[in-house]
């Protein structure tokens, strides 16, 4: 085939679609570089380490009894589909195995999430699994109903090997499907909230998408299931407590060493001191102090309960072997 030449749908490297031909020449990649059948190299490198030993490339190796039988409706009847053999273009989507075998590789990726410094078990590092989540190209922008009938606006891309999606209320989904003459399958999961739903059809070509996403959003609004935080780093909570040494008479400036050669550029310390003043003053007296909730190791925020108000601390560090402080924002709100 690539002997007699390709024909493309877009000119390379300004559109993305889906190729069954790109991951079957990805599969005889593996094969060359690896000098082994495809199929043999992700079994050793990828299943067995995760446990997936219900997972067949060739049909005939499945135990009978736990073969499932694909069907296709026409005619007004199901029809049995003939079974596959294994070939060149099963690296696209040709592997059978059981829920319970997709389902530790699912909790994989799941695992990934959040980013920490733990140390790497599995089969590739879990920066590998993140990197498959991120979106080499932004396909779509669209509105999809939400459980309610309302609209949300949502963004689609793919990464490597999955699709990526992000929708109005900033929950990102990371999904793949696909089918074969007599199956279906879809897997979705939502890295931030740690879930993730599998389901698996012997009907040709019948991903049950609709399904994954109804179970997935249903379980998310009778669970009242949050999104996983990122813990402060100590990096964080240190500056949280030299800031409050400081705050809100600017006493310690002098002597402290945490700010950035920008920051007292950006803002004198006359006003910084004056509106901080004015501030805490019409928070009043200071009730309690919050943890820091991060935003990433470099940013975070806390929060100031006062008898009137709230007062809202948000700062960002540069990125230097010794971090400094280079914004300082601080704002009252009302209390909650």
């Amino acid at each position: 085939m690539f002997v007699e030449g390709l024909s493309l749908s877009n000119v390379p490297g300004v559109n993305y679609e889906y190729s069954n031909l790109g991951f079957a020449l990805l599969g005889r990649i593996i094969t060359n570089v690896s000098y082994m059948p495809y199929q043999r190299y992700i079994t050793d490198n990828i299943l067995k380490p995760l446990g997936m030993n219900d997972s067949y490339y060739e049909y005939r190796d499945v135990p009978a009894a736990q073969l499932a039988i694909g069907y296709r409706w026409e005619e007004e009847k199901w029809k049995e589909e003939p079974l596959l053999p294994d070939g060149a273009y099963g690296a696209m989507g040709g592997m059978l195995c059981s829920l319970e075998d997709f389902a530790k590789y699912a909790a994989f990726h799941l695992n990934a999430w959040p980013p920490r410094n733990d140390a790497d078990k599995g089969p590739v590092n879990r920066s590998s699994i993140r990197e498959m989540h991120q979106p080499g190209r932004i396909g779509n922008i669209f509105n999809v109903k939400t459980p309610s009938g309302g609209d949300c606006a949502t963004a689609s891309g793919y990464a490597y090997g999955l699709g990526w999606r992000r929708d109005c209320n900033g929950i990102v989904r990371i999904a793949h499907s696909g089918g074969l003459p007599g199956f279906g399958s879809e897997w979705r999961i939502y890295p931030d909230y740690g879930i993730g739903v599998i389901s698996f059809s012997n009907r040709t070509y019948g991903a049950p998408s609709q399904a994954n996403a109804i179970a997935l959003d249903t379980i998310l609004a009778i669970a009242g299931l949050k999104p996983r935080t990122l813990p402060a780093v100590p990096l964080l909570e240190a500056t949280k407590e030299q800031l409050l040494k400081i705050l809100p008479d600017w006493q310690a400036k002098e002597t402290s060493q945490i700010f950035a050669e920008n920051f007292f550029l950006d803002e004198s310390l006359a006003l910084r001191k004056a509106h901080t003043q004015e501030r805490f003053k019409e928070a009043g007296a200071i009730q309690k102090i919050g943890t820091v909730q991060a935003q990433n190791q470099l940013r975070g925020q806390f929060i100031i309960e006062c008898t009137q108000k709230n007062i809202h601390v948000f700062f960002t560090m540069t990125p230097e072997a010794k971090p400094l402080v280079q914004q300082l924002d601080v704002w009252v709100e009302e209390k909650k």
